[in-house]
C-alpha cells in the first residue's frame, strides 16, 4: 500500500534508547524530518545500563563526539572487557577481552598454536597468558595502544563504563542542538488510521496531539506502541535464560579502578560491578524460581566491595524479543523490542545496531513492505546470535552446586548453538557465522573460561618445529609485557585526559 512521504519522525520515549535514536537521526536525517521526542519525568527509566562493547565508538565517531568531553560529561572509565568470576566452576576466573590473545601465524589463529602446546608440554600457561588485554587488566593500566610495534599484533580494543542516565541528558542537549523538538508529556492513547492500520496521532493527557508519518518506540518493557497498539506478540525465552529479575544499587567508588566489568555467578543468578569515577554501579541478576527477592537482596549487599549508597532497585522482566521489530510504521528500539540480560553487555548496542539499520533502510514513503522485512530479518538474526552466546556462559558449566546451576547445565540449547559446542570440543574450531556479533576470539574466550578444552587443533598449527613454536610464545610474552609496563595507570589516564566534575555520589 502506497503512502505519503515520511516527513515527520515521532519518537515516544526518552532514556537511553530515545536519546540515541534522536541524535542518530538528528545527525544522519535531520534535513529531510522534522523529529519529536514525548518523554515525561513522571515515568523513571530502567538506567541501568552502564557497560558498553567497542561498537559505541563507531556510534560516537558517527554523531562527531568527543571522547574525552563524553567521558566527563558521563563520569566514565575505560572497559577491556568483563571478568567472569565462579561460571564454569567455583574459584573459576577469566576475563572476556575485547582483543584477540596472542598473535596469529600463517592464517593459523593463535588458540591453536596454543592448544597444541598443550599438548606437547611448551607452555603449561592459559590462553590468557599471551592477553594484552589481561595484563592490563591485572595491571590496572589504560592507554592508547593502537598496534604492538611492528609485530601485526593489533593494540587495546576498548569500550566505556558510564553513568546511563547522564548519558541520557548528554545525548538529549546534543540532539535538541540539532533541531530535535521535546514534548513533555504522559500519552492517553494511541490512534490508528481505519483503513492501513497505521499510527497517526498520539494524545496526551492534557489533551495535546503529536501527529507523525513514522514513530519510534521507546517505551521501555511496556511496548505500547508496538506490543499494545500494534498487538505484536513476544517470544518467551526463559526456558534458555531463566533469570527474570534484577536489583540494582549504586556504592562508593572503588578505591582503585579497574579497566573492566566484574560478573560475579550467585546461587541463582549473577552479579555485576562496574566502575565509574564517581560511584561503583551493582545488581543482581537472578531467577525468582530459584531464589526469592529478599534472599536475592540479601547477596547483593553481601557482595558488594564498597559501601551502598541507597536501597536496591527491583526490575522485572522475561528475557526475549518481540515477534516483530517494525510493523506497520512503527518500529521498537530498546526494551520494547525485546530483553537479552545484560551479561555481556549488548543492551546499547541493540539500541545502536536497531537505529542503524533502520537508517539504512528508512523508507522514503511509498511502500515499505521489503525494507520492513529486511529489517525484522537481520533484527531476529542478530537477537538469536546473541541469546545464543548467552546462553553458552550458563550450559556449559561444571557446577551442580544448586539447583539453578544444575538446572542450567543439563537444559536443552538451541541447536546452532550445540554445534558451535560440539565443533569446539572437538576441534578447536568456531561455528560463527559471518554477521555474528561476537568474534571469533569471543567465542573461543568465553568457551576456554567455562571449561572447554578442544580435543585437537587446526593441522596447519604443526608447521612449525616444537623449538620455534616454544620461541614464539616466550617472544609473545615479551612483548606484551614491555607494551603493558609502558601504559599509564588508568585513574592516572582519566585524571590527566577526561576527570568528572564533582558529583554528589548518589547521584
Amino acid at each position: 500500500m502506497d503512502r505519503p512521504e515520511v516527513r515527520k519522525l515521532v519518537i515516544v520515549g526518552g532514556g537511553t534508547a530515545g536519546w540515541i535514536t534522536a541524535a542518530a537521526f538528528a545527525r544522519l536525517l535531520g534535513q529531510r524530518l522534522a523529529i519529536e521526542l514525548i518523554e515525561s519525568e513522571a515515568i523513571g527509566t530502567v538506567g541501568v545500563g552502564e557497560a558498553t562493547i567497542p561498537q559505541i565508538i563507531r556510534l560516537n565517531a558517527i554523531l562527531g563526539l568527543d571522547e574525552h568531553e563524553f567521558l566527563r560529561a558521563t563520569s566514565g572509565t575505560f572497559k577491556l572487557g568483563i571478568e567472569f568470576v565462579d561460571w564454569g566452576r567455583l574459584g573459576s576466573r577469566y576475563l572476556h577481552t575485547f582483543g584477540d590473545t596472542g598473535l596469529n601465524l600463517g592464517n593459523v589463529a593463535f588458540h591453536h598454536y596454543w592448544r597444541r602446546s598443550v599438548g606437547s608440554g611448551c607452555a603449561g600457561k592459559d590462553l590468557w597468558h599471551w592477553s594484552l588485554h589481561q595484563l592490563a587488566a591485572d595491571q590496572a593500566r589504560f592507554g592508547k595502544l593502537d598496534k604492538v610495534g611492528n609485530t601485526g599484533m593489533t593494540g587495546l580494543a576498548y569500550a566505556y563504563h558510564f553513568d546511563a542516565s547522564r548519558y541520557a541528558l548528554f545525548l538529549r542537549a546534543y540532539a535538541e542542538g540539532r533541531g530535535v523538538t521535546r514534548t513533555e508529556g504522559i500519552v492517553a492513547s494511541v490512534e490508528r488510521d481505519a483503513t492501513s492500520g497505521d499510527i497517526r496521532t498520539i494524545t496526551l493527557k492534557d489533551g495535546r496531539q503529536v501527529a507523525g508519518d513514522f514513530f519510534i518506540d521507546c517505551t521501555g518493557f511496556r511496548a505500547l506502541l508496538l506490543g499494545e497498539t500494534l498487538k505484536v506478540g513476544y517470544e518467551d525465552w526463559s526456558k534458555w535464560l531463566p533469570c527474570d529479575r534484577a536489583l540494582a544499587v549504586p556504592s562508593e567508588r572503588l578505591p582503585t579502578l579497574v579497566p573492566y566489568t566484574r560478573a560475579t555467578a550467585r546461587a541463582a543468578g549473577w552479579q555485576w560491578r562496574i566502575p565509574l569515577q564517581h560511584r561503583t554501579g551493582n545488581g543482581h541478576v537472578y531467577s525468582s524460581g530459584f531464589v526469592s527477592d529478599e534472599q536475592a537482596a540479601e547477596t547483593l549487599l553481601a557482595g558488594l566491595d564498597t559501601k551502598a549508597l541507597g536501597d536496591p532497585r527491583p526490575i522485572r522482566f522475561t528475557t526475549g524479543r518481540r515477534q516483530a521489530f517494525w510493523a506497520h510504521n512503527c518500529v521498537a528500539i530498546g526494551l520494547s523490542s525485546g530483553f537479552l540480560e545484560p551479561l555481556e553487555s549488548t543492551s546499547i548496542h541493540l539500541i545502536q545496531s536497531h537505529v542503524s539499520r533502520l537508517i539504512q533502510l528508512f523508507p522514503r514513503g511509498g511502500d515499505a513492505t521489503t525494507m520492513r522485512a529486511e529489517y525484522n530479518r537481520r533484527c531476529t538474526a542478530e537477537f538469536a546470535q546473541i541469546r545464543d552466546f548467552l546462553i553458552l556462559h550458563y550450559h556449559r558449566t561444571d557446577r551442580e552446586d544448586t539447583e539453578f546451576w544444575r538446572y542450567c547445565k543439563h537444559m536443552d540449547v538451541p541447536d546452532s548453538l550445540a554445534h558451535k559446542l560440539a565443533l569446539f570440543a572437538a576441534s578447536g574450531r568456531v561455528g560463527r557465522d559471518v554477521d555474528d556479533l561476537f568474534k571469533e576470539a569471543s567465542w573461543v574466550q568465553v568457551m576456554l573460561g567455562q571449561g572447554i578444552v578442544p580435543q585437537d587443533y587446526d593441522p596447519m598449527a604443526d608447521q612449525i618445529s616444537d623449538q620455534q613454536l616454544g620461541e614464539f610464545l616466550a617472544s609473545l610474552r615479551t612483548i606484551i609485557e614491555r607494551s603493558v609496563a609502558g601504559l599509564p595507570k588508568h585513574e592516572d589516564y582519566l585524571a590527566r585526559h577526561c576527570p568528572a566534575a564533582p558529583l554528589d555520589a548518589a547521584a
